[in-house]
């Protein structure tokens, strides 16, 4: 159950082995299944998660009960509510599994204090938050420009499994379109 997440830490840092046995010590397994949601608007986020299969997304839902997707994660990737995670305030937003999925989950504590205690692990934590800032920053400023088919594209390019694995309608609230949308910009490329 750790081996892809012993294989993430190898790729990355330069820690022996015994070093990643004790990392991911502090990590324990849950199995959940489809539409399962991790943490709720209200929730204050506790733990991170590591993707060994499966599909995880965050998304909000405003008044109109229209769901907007802010990010996907899929397997090897790590994904939390992270400003709630961070702050320790309500996270305002929802962490679900969109497929049925294996994760392993390490508590708010022991995350901080791996981070503390291992530089390397340190900057794991920070090339997520970085690569998290760059995505969100290209998709944010790129999308402001961009018609339904420049979206589409940038997605296929960036992100490439997301149309794989998402539904349209989850895509579509990604990409700020709609699922009709959607559909007729893939049917065109």
């Amino acid at each position: 159950m750790f081996r892809d997440l012993k294989t993430y830490i190898t790729q990355k840092t330069n820690l022996q082995a015994s070093d990643i046995d004790f990392i991911c010590g502090h990590f324990t397994t849950q199995k959940t299944k489809r539409n399962q949601i991790l943490i709720n608007y209200y929730d204050i986020c506790e733990d991170y998660y590591f993707i060994n299969k499966g599909a995880i997304r965050l998304f909000t839902v405003n008044k109109e009960g229209l769901e907007t997707s802010r990010y996907f994660a899929f397997e090897n990737m790590f994904c939390t509510a992270l400003p709630s995670f961070i702050d320790q305030q309500p996270a305002l937003e929802y962490l679900q599994t969109i497929e049925a999925s294996d994760l392993l989950i390490i508590s708010r504590n022991d995350f901080y204090t791996l981070v503390n205690t291992y530089s390397e692990f340190d900057k794991i934590y920070r090339e997520i938050l970085e690569l998290g800032f760059i995505t969100a920053q290209k998709r944010i400023y790129g999308f402001q420009g961009f018609d339904a088919l420049e979206k589409v594209q940038w997605l296929i390019q960036n992100q490439p499994n997301l149309l794989l694995r998402v539904s349209n309608k989850m895509a579509a609230s990604y990409l700020g379109i709609s699922p009709s949308t959607l559909s007729r910009v893939k049917k065109k490329l």
